[in-house]
């Protein structure tokens, strides 16, 4: 019975081949958006972490409520006495981000690294593929001098040789032994590309420095609520044994999505969910409304088979199967389009900016959610068609002939048509909010120029660099070199490339205020830079003066702060002369003289968790010596105009004058920084763009389709009321009138609920109301645009219906 609703379906599809391709196509558009969203949303939220029984993997972390941290990391004392002492965890292991430099004799290179406890990763149950991991004794104070490599260095460096497992190379400076390589495509936890021992650098670790990334599998049968008492417990007993460092300092347990899957891209992704549902929506109803037009079509043919015998059921059953085979037949479509559109949106990603375990691909889980969407979307565009063409009454209909028009049948369509523009233009309103986000971030002003900035980092590590001041003698060598070379205006160092991260704050005390409580500490951004910072930025006003030459590469007590801080701590006087000191930061409570206060800049990038409110950074620069860093960044400003990176080959030949070891890296012009600094609403606007187009492409479609079978139905009506006098234009009217009044209503009705869910995501838009009036407005003239162009031609083809003929047919 089947095999013959199919036989008979293909038959009748082939016979109207033009209804078939353009509901094909529309179903095809519309599954291909659904698939291309869901393969994201499989990747990033549904597929388990890639580690051994991951659901029994947890997160440790710290908190301390009168200081308002709420998410800390652990210290490595605080680890091995959580090591020690726990019942419920089967092992407690940590991770902790660190540079990592190879010289081998060939280029040097640095790497994004890590010091790891040895048991790490046998806790995530995952081994080398080469060699073996660390040991016990490595992963002693007295231990290290092992290196286990990712697979992309071992391909890449060492073009896969196993000899190179046991050959002794240089990590920081210090001999190292290769003993293992990870598998291919781990680089926990996030795109690391070699791997070391914690304890011999950590051990030497105060126990207030909470740096560790801690994880901890849970022993058989236990739960994670087991593990938050356990652990809050033993929190407390260290709290009670080092008040110093741990007073106040409470636990944390996390499970792995808690952690590493943000909340602001979870909801992005849901939203990207439903707008590909919404298009997908839209496709079903134009679909069923192509099924209705059909089904009146057919009228007398399902009138006779009912006539013979054939009961609802059976003749609802072979309108699913046509329903269900358009739909599997528009499946490789919808693939082939997911396919372009994961590999389009990979393309779109900068590089390294998404975790290495997440991926995208059309692959069997994409396969089963499209065939399983494709059934389910048959059923549904499928069923009311089915419904309305075996509900007419037997004996009216074959009295009737093929002549009249169901007005049950007109409402049904005309209410999709409106479902649709609705659908389409709340997917429409969200991506242009996206759009605008986009563009404010794009325009935004930094408060200095960034196009003649040329940025990079280089590495300082090991033995070389540990005596005092040695790595600020080798930065101001550094610094004067390239500002003597040809084509380079002014340039300066610090740990801080403006729009790219690094600096580093504290706690502020001011001369002359009261001591702040631990509760009401204020903290302000403390960097320190080498002369020139705002010469090379492009900004020359400064009240004061900025640091000399002199001061800024020795250990002189003396800021050059932003007009922020001074605002903000002197508020009744003159920032000029004012003292402060930074608590914490073992600098002898040195009082620094502020020397001038310059026009505020932002160092970080916009912040656009605040909903584009513009919060400017309070910072004080202070001399490099203050804070001489291992990972320096260098930012140079090039004479002309161009492209900055035309200078990139001289640095380069300046650092392998000054140390044939030191690695360049991250290496940018300041535009490729500010650029990646929002890169994400980019992507976004593309996405959310992209469907909302397929969305509005279908609505025209479908008002084009309602408003043509419309035109065919009332031939006769048009012939009459041309025969009784009525002018093009008057036709012309009628047909579009109809349908901007179809348009009309489901504009409404998505400006209504766009801005009903406008509250639940304000929070994605930077320097744009949520209900913006423009984008409102602009979005409801689009449809109605689209609508009128969509109307016209069917009016067009009303004009030149020929009364006598349309009169001959009635």
């Amino acid at each position: 019975m089947l095999l013959q609703d199919i036989r008979y379906t293909l038959r009748s599809l082939w016979h109207s081949r033009g209804f078939a391709i353009v509901a094909i196509l529309c179903l095809g558009f519309g599954i291909g958006a659904n698939t291309t969203t869901f393969s994201i949303l499989d990747g990033v939220l549904l597929k388990p972490f890639p580690y051994q029984d991951p659901d029994r993997l947890v997160i440790l972390g710290m908190r301390n409520e009168p200081l308002e941290v709420v998410n800390s990391g652990v210290s490595y004392l605080d680890l091995r006495d959580w090591q020690a002492e726990t019942k419920t965890l089967e092992a407690i292991g940590g991770v902790q981000g660190r540079s990592l430099t190879i010289s081998d004799g060939g280029e040097p290179e640095r790497y994004v690294g890590a010091l790891i406890t040895a048991n790490l990763f046998p806790l995530l149950g995952i081994q080398p593929v080469a060699g073996r991991g660390f040991s016990a004794e490595h992963d002693s104070p007295g231990g290290g001098g092992v290196v286990l490599l990712s697979y992309a260095v071992w391909k890449i460096r060492y073009n896969l040789d196993s000899s190179v497992i046991g050959r002794q190379i240089l990590v920081n400076a210090v001999p190292t032994v290769i003993i293992g390589v990870m598998p291919e495509h781990f680089e926990f936890p996030n795109r690391n590309k070699l791997w070391i021992p914690m304890a011999p650098t950590a051990s030497k670790e105060a126990r207030n420095v909470r740096s560790v990334f801690t994880f901890a599998r849970l022993d058989p049968g236990v739960t994670q609520a087991q593990v938050e008492t356990e652990i809050e417990s033993l929190a407390a007993r260290l709290a009670a044994a080092h008040p110093d460092t741990n007073k106040d300092w409470t636990s944390r347990v996390f499970t792995l999505g808690e952690r590493f899957i943000p909340p602001d891209v979870t909801l992005v992704i849901w939203l990207m969910m439903g707008a590909a549902t919404l298009v997908l929506l839209v496709a079903c109803s134009n679909v069923a409304n192509l099924l209705i037009a059909r089904a009146s079509a057919r009228r007398r043919e399902i009138t006779v088979r009912s006539a013979l015998g054939a009961g609802r059921g059976r003749i609802i059953r072979q309108l699913l199967t046509e329903s269900i085979v358009l739909s599997l037949f528009s499946v490789p479509l919808g693939m082939l389009l997911a396919q372009f559109g994961t590999r389009a949106i990979a393309s779109a990603l900068p590089p390294d900016q998404v975790p290495y375990y997440v991926t995208w691909t059309i692959d069997a889980r994409s396969l089963a959610y499209t065939v399983a969407i494709a059934v389910l979307t048959a059923v549904l565009f499928g069923l009311l068609p089915a419904m309305q063409a075996t509900r007419r009454n037997l004996h009216e209909t074959l009295k009737e002939g093929t002549r009249g028009n169901s007005v049950r049948r007109s409402l049904v369509r005309s209410s999709l048509v409106v479902v649709q523009v609705t659908l389409a233009l709340v997917a429409l309103v969200g991506a242009l909010l996206f759009v605008r986000t986009f563009g404010n971030l794009d325009g935004y002003n930094y408060g200095f120029d960034v196009k003649p900035l040329m940025t990079m980092r280089f590495l300082m590590p090991g033995e070389p660099y540990e005596a005092t001041d040695a790595k600020l003698r080798r930065v101001q060598a550094i610094v004067e070199r390239a500002e003597a070379l040809p084509g380079v205006e002014t340039a300066f160092a610090s740990n801080l490339i403006p729009l790219s991260g690094g600096g580093g704050s504290g706690n502020i005390v001011v001369d002359g205020r009261p001591a702040p409580s631990a509760r009401q500490r204020e903290s302000v951004s403390f960097i320190g830079v080498t002369p020139h910072l705002y010469k090379t930025l492009g900004i020359s006003r400064i009240r004061g003066r900025d640091l000399t030459d002199a001061e800024g590469y020795a250990r002189t007590p003396v800021a050059v702060i932003s007009a922020a801080m001074a605002a903000h701590f002197w508020p009744d006087r003159e920032a000029l002369g004012g003292r402060f000191r930074i608590d914490g930061l073992g600098f002898n409570d040195e009082w620094f003289t502020v020397v001038g206060v310059a026009p505020d800049f932002k160092l970080y990038g916009v912040d656009t968790d605040n909903g584009g409110v513009d919060a400017p950074d309070e910072v004080a620069f202070v001399p490099y010596a203050y804070q001489q860093s291992i990972n320096t960044g260098l930012t140079v400003r090039v004479a002309g105009t161009g492209d900055p990176s035309r200078i990139t080959a001289a640095v380069r030949g300046v650092l392998r004058e000054a140390d044939p070891n030191l690695p360049m890296f991250q290496v940018r012009t300041m535009e490729e920084n500010r650029r990646l600094s929002y890169w994400q609403y980019g992507l976004y606007g593309w996405i959310f763009g992209a469907i909302s187009f397929v969305g509005l492409l279908l609505a025209s479609v479908g008002v084009y389709g309602v408003l043509s079978y419309s035109v065919a139905q009332r031939t006769q009506e048009i012939g009459v009321r041309v025969a009784l006098g009525a002018g093009r234009r008057e036709i012309l009217g009628l047909i579009v009138g109809y349908g901007l009044k179809l348009a009309g209503a489901g504009v409404v009705l998505g400006l209504a609920f766009s801005a009903a869910s406008m509250p639940f995501v304000k929070q994605m838009f930077f320097q744009v109301s949520p209900f913006d009036p423009v984008t409102f407005t602009s979005v409801g003239v689009l449809f109605m645009a689209v609508a009128f162009l969509a109307s016209l031609l069917p009016a067009l083809r009303a004009t030149r219906v020929d009364p006598i003929t349309a009169l001959r047919g009635e």
